[in-house]
């Protein structure tokens, strides 16, 4: 992703807030999550995480909307060097949109926030060049349970550093979360 589309992105998901109206209420609730990743390379991630509400809610296009921030550790293991751990810090201000105007157990969240991690991150075939890099992700998830407190979420995940300094590889990952709400 080309710097100029990440800014674009960015400003668009920040005008979006602004014009949008908000509601004093919010829609999401603090919670903690574990997440198994998986990249094409054979890279497998360990995810734990929390998650809190932003004072934020909206409704949009047949959906409740609401925001949150996404704050995670994550161990990544690259099987093309049985040594390379690299460990991963990461913020991603998020959106969930919930389906039938909130009253569906469905949703799709989409975020992009930055990630920084404790030394380089290299595969068999790429190595990234900076530490610091940009996180976006799509998802589609379900919450069941008598309060509606468990999700399970299939996200798709793009990291790279967004054009910042070559090389730039850019990693996808395919994850799968499962979510508890208090």
């Amino acid at each position: 992703m080309s710097t100029v589309r990440f800014s674009a992105l960015a400003a668009a998901a920040t005008a979006l807030l602004t014009v949008l109206p908000a509601q004093a209420e919010p829609t999401l609730k603090s919670g903690v999550y574990l997440q198994y990743d998986r990249a094409p390379d054979d890279t497998r991630v360990g995810t734990i995480g929390i998650t809190a509400p932003i004072q934020w809610s909206s409704t949009l296009w047949g959906t409740k909307a609401g925001a949150y921030w996404d704050l995670y550790y994550s161990r990544l293991s690259s099987t093309g060097d049985g040594r390379n751990v690299t460990r991963m810090v990461g913020l991603v201000p998020s959106f969930r949109f919930r389906f039938n105007q909130g009253l569906s157990p469905w949703f799709a969240d989409a975020g992009i926030g930055v990630t920084y991690t404790d030394r380089m991150f290299r595969t068999r075939e790429k190595e990234f060049s900076t530490r610091f890099n940009f996180a976006s992700h799509l998802g589609l998830g379900y919450s069941f349970g008598t309060r509606m407190q468990h999700e399970l979420q299939l996200r798709l995940q793009h990291v790279s550093n967004a054009g910042i300094k070559e090389p730039n590889p850019g990693e996808n990952f395919v994850q799968l979360r499962y979510g508890y709400t208090f």
